[in-house]
């Protein structure tokens, strides 16, 4: 599992971001957008009274371009190449569009363009919840956790449950909670399954909860100025799905969902790669979009680690994590590891096949 930051870092960065952020809903006609020779490109807000600057992140960018119906290869080239252009084509369909927009903002820059219905899950809260009942785990391990850009990840681990797969290989019981609050996914909490011998992780794929962030508008009625919204705001209804968040939790590391899931896994054992082990990795990284580099790498652990099984190729997806610089990425492969030992005996032949 790749490994992230301390509980303290995460306690810290959490505050931090609680004072630095903000959210405004807006009507598009009071956006304006604008850019510099460089192409680094800014949304003016009237606000309080005034012009408030917001620099925009990549992924507000993005989002902003979706909104319009701008095709973002050509919002980027414009950016680049014709930046007077980009502002006339932005602003002209902000003032022609009637939406109010979400608009989340932290250091000062845009980090999101979202719906006026966006329902806010914001990582604070979330992590206020939950971190008491992951604390009352049975000698409960923090594992990893992070603060991406999209993204916060609580990794946790529980040795009261485990379970030997084959002699000397040791699993355990885990969770995985996660959340975006830039629209970037949905809040989840999912099974965890920790391989001690090598440190991998594996994301259980069922029993999860998901939950999305749409919700009732926000800041309607007669009025057609800025609504800006702080984080006491939170409705009453925020803070009883948080509790069912806790709830969901306790089920995870359950004896149940541990068992159903370690069953599973068992299973891959007697999954064997008996064709080409090359042309099963070149079929896996075409299903599930992997590049090259990622496609050599889970190709390299699953020669190096001598078991051509369906278990074998489980643990080779879920060892490479490891080496993934980017969390996001990483994470997508533990959960691949999941996605794995769903597959019947009918899906793994197709794979072993092509």
């Amino acid at each position: 599992m790749k490994n992230g930051r301390s509980l303290v870092g995460l306690a810290e960065e959490l505050e931090r971001q609680l004072a630095s952020k903000k959210d405004l809903v807006v009507p598009t006609q009071m956006l304006r957008h604008d850019t510099d020779d460089q192409g680094h490109t800014q949304l003016v807000v009237q606000e309080g009274g005034g012009a408030v600057r917001y620099g925009v992140t990549a992924l507000a960018r993005r989002q902003l371009a979706e909104k319009l119906k701008i095709p973002f290869a050509y919002f980027e080239r414009m950016r680049s190449e014709q930046p007077v252009l980009l502002d006339h084509n932005v602003n002209t369909w902000l003032q022609s569009d009637e939406e109010r927009r979400m608009i989340r903002t932290l250091d000062g820059k845009v980090r999101a363009v979202l719906s006026e219905r966006y329902r806010r899950l914001d990582n604070f809260d979330l992590a206020e919840s939950v971190l008491p009942v992951l604390q009352r785990l049975p000698e409960v391990r923090f594992e990893s956790m992070e603060l991406t850009e999209t993204k916060m990840y609580l990794k946790c681990v529980t040795p009261q449950l485990r379970q030997e797969i084959a002699p000397g290989d040791v699993v355990q019981a885990g969770v995985v909670i996660s959340n975006s609050e830039v629209g970037h996914g949905l809040l989840s909490v999912q099974p965890l399954i920790y391989r001690l011998v090598c440190s991998n992780g594996l994301i259980v794929s069922d029993r999860s909860l998901r939950k999305t962030h749409v919700g009732r508008s926000v800041g309607g009625g007669e009025d057609d100025g800025i609504t800006v919204f702080k984080d006491d705001t939170l409705c009453a209804d925020d803070k009883a799905f948080f509790l069912r968040v806790r709830d969901v939790v306790e089920a995870a590391v359950s004896e149940t969902a541990f068992r159903m899931a370690t069953e599973k896994l068992q299973r891959t054992q007697g999954m064997p790669l008996s064709g080409d082990p090359v042309k099963t990795v070149e079929v896996l990284a075409q299903r599930y979009a992997l590049n090259d580099s990622e496609r050599s790498g889970v190709l390299r652990h699953l020669v190096t680690g001598g078991d051509l099984s369906g278990y074998g190729l489980v643990n080779a997806v879920t060892h490479f994590s490891q080496e993934v610089e980017d969390y996001d990425r990483a994470t997508e492969f533990e959960a691949l590891g999941g996605k794995l030992i769903e597959l019947n005996r009918s899906e793994w032949a197709e794979l072993v096949a092509g």
